[in-house]
């Protein structure tokens, strides 16, 4: 979106859209619901963590008194055993706007995934629906033998792609399979058709938060203490029960693979803590880096105390 881009056309099917990106605990959502009271608008999820449910700790969603104040959309509605993607993600909002939700009250989409925005702003690529057998079939192969396995059958099967992917990526291996198999034709050209933006951006508002440095790294790790006082161990022994497959998007959420070793005996909670604020510091300098590198001129940019006040969320 360094410039946006899309097919010859910006108008999307939702006006008067607000897009507030930023790094974790960066204040995003202080500043989301501020401006919804303001406007008497709906607050939208665009954060690909929040949409998982049991992590309404370790993934910073809105508190119940925030959740009270204004209607909030696509927070912890997927279960953590399930795959989301951002096409996903995007039928969820066209589903939203297809109700009349946005009509009368104008959306706030908040969040930390800079390819939900895109897919707003640019649309994405149609892609064919996954029989469940199939989906099901190819993730079972991937429990059972693995990423680097089934990256040799794509590379078999479909080389470009292959030679595009990580033979660890498992998530990516699958997708390309499944998609590969439920259509007969790559995920390439797939790809390559051109989509069209969901919001209008003419009438559109583009902010984007870069708080200073040091400010965020002093937020991150007081949250996460905050994290643990508020049950983010009961989060994780919950996930953790449900036996799901570690490659999952839900297992990879900052904190669940840190605090469940710690509860296992692997390492103490305190080196537990301090290396999931750690992965989160290092988790804000690649959300900054890749807004600073894709978002265009459109994008407003503010400091990290804007839409700030007390009791508000830091994510």
């Amino acid at each position: 979106m360094s410039g946006i881009e899309n097919s010859g056309t910006s108008e999307g099917r939702i006006k008067n859209a607000t897009l507030i990106a930023g790094p974790t605990a960066s204040g995003k959502s202080a500043l989301a619901l501020k401006l919804a009271e303001r406007d008497g608008g709906v607050i939208v999820n665009a954060d690909s963590m929040q949409v998982y449910g049991v992590l309404d700790v370790l993934t910073a969603r809105p508190s119940a008194d925030e959740l009270t104040r204004v209607r909030h959309f696509l927070y912890g509605h997927v279960s953590p055993a399930m795959a989301y993607s951002t096409g996903s993600w995007l039928r969820d909002v066209a589903v939203l706007a297809d109700s009349g939700l946005f009509t009368e009250k104008p959306p706030i989409f908040v969040g930390g995934t800079g390819l939900y925005f895109r897919a707003l702003a640019e649309g994405i690529s149609e892609m064919p629906e996954i029989p469940t057998e199939i989906r099901e079939r190819w993730r079972w192969r991937l429990n059972e033998e693995g990423a680097p396995r089934l990256h040799r059958v794509l590379m078999s099967v479909d080389s470009a792609v292959a030679m595009r992917l990580k033979a660890s990526d498992g998530q990516r291996i699958v997708r390309a399979l499944e998609v590969l198999e439920a259509s007969g034709r790559s995920i390439l050209k797939w790809q390559a058709d051109k989509g069209h933006p969901m919001i209008d951006l003419a009438t559109a508002r583009f902010i984007v938060i870069e708080p200073e440095r040091e400010l965020l790294i002093k937020r991150i790790d007081q949250r996460f203490d905050r994290m643990i006082e508020a049950g983010a161990l009961d989060e994780v022994k919950e996930i953790t029960a449900m036996r799901i497959g570690a490659e999952l998007p839900a297992m990879k959420a900052i904190g669940v693979r840190e605090l469940a070793a710690a509860m296992a005996g692997e390492m103490s909670f305190e080196e537990a803590i301090e290396r999931a604020k750690i992965a989160t510091r290092q988790y804000s300098k690649r959300q900054s880096t890749w807004f600073r590198n894709q978002f265009g001129p459109e994008w407003q940019r503010i400091g990290g105390e804007a839409g700030r006040q007390p009791g508000a969320a830091d994510a």
